[in-house]
C-alpha cells in the first residue's frame, strides 16, 4: 500500500524532521541526513525529496580538484578561512577513496581542516567515492542538495586525486578550481585538453617552491593558444599552509560566479547537471533491480536453461524483466 502526503513513508517523516532540525542549527541532524543520502535506497530518496522542497536558489557549489599531493585539502581549509572572514557559512564535502572493507571514506580530509573544527559556520563531511572512477560518488549531488537546503549556501567539493584530471567535478560544480604544483609543466602539457575544458580557475599551490613562475608561464601559454571564450581562467598563486593567496582565490571564484550568472552559463550548467544526475539515478536504480533479479529463484532456473542451451539470452532477459515480446 502506498503512502499519501498526509501519511508519508517513515523515511520521509524522518528526513523532514531531520532537515527541520538541521535548518535550526543542529549539526547532528545534518550529519544523520547525509548518512541517509550515503546509504542509498529509500532513505536517500526520502532525503532528496525533503531537500528538494527547501533547496536555496542562492546555493552555489565550488569543486576543487587536482593531482594527488597538490595540497587540495590544505587549500580548501585556507579558502574556508577567507570565506569565514566574510561571514559566509560553508559546507565542505571531502570525497575520499572508498575503503575496500567498509565502503567508507578512509583518507580523513577532516583531519587536515582542524582549524575549523570548532567553527559552527563550517560543516565538513568526508564521503566515499565507492569505486566511481571520476572520484564522485552517486550520493554526492544529493549531499550537496541537502547542505544547500540546510542553509549552507556555499558548498565546496574537494575530490580525491586519482592521477588524472577528474572531469566529473566539472559536472558537479558551478565553479571548478584546478590545483597544480610548481614543476608540473610536463603534466600540464600532457593533460592540456582536459585541464582547459574543466578549469574555471587555476591555482598554483606551494608557489613558494622553485618552478612556480615556469608553471604560471606554461598555463598562460596554454590559455593563449586556446580558442577565445568569454571567460579566461585566472591563474592564482597560493601557499595554502600559511594562507597566502586564499583571499585572491575567493575573489576569483566570486568574479567567475558573477560572470556566468550574467551570461546565462550558470543556468545552462545546472540544466546539464540535472540531466546527468537523472541519468545516474536511473542507472543506479536499474543496477539495483538487476541485483534483485539475480537473487530470485526464477533467475537461477532461467540461467540454467541459458547455460544448457535450452533458452537464448534475449528471451531469458525478457522473461526475467516481465516482457513477453513476440
Amino acid at each position: 500500500m502506498g503512502h499519501t502526503i498526509d501519511d508519508p513513508h517513515p523515511d520521509d517523516r524522518a528526513a523532514i524532521d531531520l532537515l527541520a532540525s538541521a535548518v535550526d542549527g543542529q549539526r547532528s541532524a545534518l550529519a544523520r541526513l547525509l548518512s541517509m543520502v550515503e546509504r542509498g535506497g529509500p532513505s536517500a530518496r526520502a532525503a532528496a525529496r525533503a531537500a528538494a522542497a527547501r533547496t536555496s536558489v542562492d546555493g552555489y557549489t565550488v569543486g576543487i580538484t587536482g593531482a594527488p599531493g597538490a595540497g587540495k585539502s590544505t587549500l580548501t581549509g585556507a579558502l574556508v578561512g577567507a570565506m569565514r572572514a566574510d561571514g559566509v557559512e560553508v559546507g565542505v564535502l571531502a570525497v575520499d577513496p572508498s575503503s575496500p572493507f567498509t565502503g567508507g571514506a578512509i583518507l580523513g580530509d577532516r583531519v587536515r581542516m582542524t582549524d575549523h573544527a570548532l567553527d559552527h559556520g563550517v560543516f565538513i563531511r568526508s564521503m566515499a567515492t565507492r569505486g566511481h572512477l571520476g572520484g564522485l560518488g552517486v550520493a554526492t549531488p544529493g549531499a550537496v542538495r541537502v547542505l544547500h537546503a540546510a542553509g549552507r549556501r556555499w558548498v565546496l567539493i574537494e575530490t580525491v586525486g586519482v592521477g588524472q584530471v577528474e572531469v566529473d567535478i566539472a559536472g558537479a560544480a558551478d565553479t571548478t578550481v584546478v590545483v597544480v604544483n610548481p614543476g608540473w609543466g610536463d603534466a600540464v602539457q600532457a593533460n592540456k585538453a582536459g585541464l582547459l575544458e574543466i578549469a574555471d580557475v587555476f591555482v598554483i599551490n606551494k608557489a613558494d617552491r622553485p618552478g612556480a613562475d615556469d608553471t604560471r608561464r606554461d598555463l598562460e601559454s596554454m590559455l593563449d593558444l586556446t580558442e577565445e571564450r568569454d571567460w579566461r581562467p585566472p591563474v592564482i598563486a597560493t601557499v595554502a599552509t600559511v594562507g597566502t593567496g586564499s583571499r585572491e582565490l575567493w575573489e576569483a571564484i566570486g568574479a567567475h560566479r558573477s560572470h556566468i550568472t550574467a551570461s546565462g552559463e550558470l543556468q545552462r550548467r545546472r540544466a546539464d547537471r540535472a540531466r546527468d544526475e537523472l541519468g545516474r539515478v536511473i542507472a543506479e536504480r536499474l543496477r539495483l533491480q538487476a541485483d534483485r533479479l539475480r537473487d530470485g529463484d526464477d533467475f537461477h532456473t532461467i540461467e540454467s536453461q541459458v547455460v544448457s542451451g535450452m533458452l537464448d539470452p534475449w528471451t531469458a532477459a525478457d522473461r526475467l524483466l516481465g516482457e513477453d515480446l513476440q
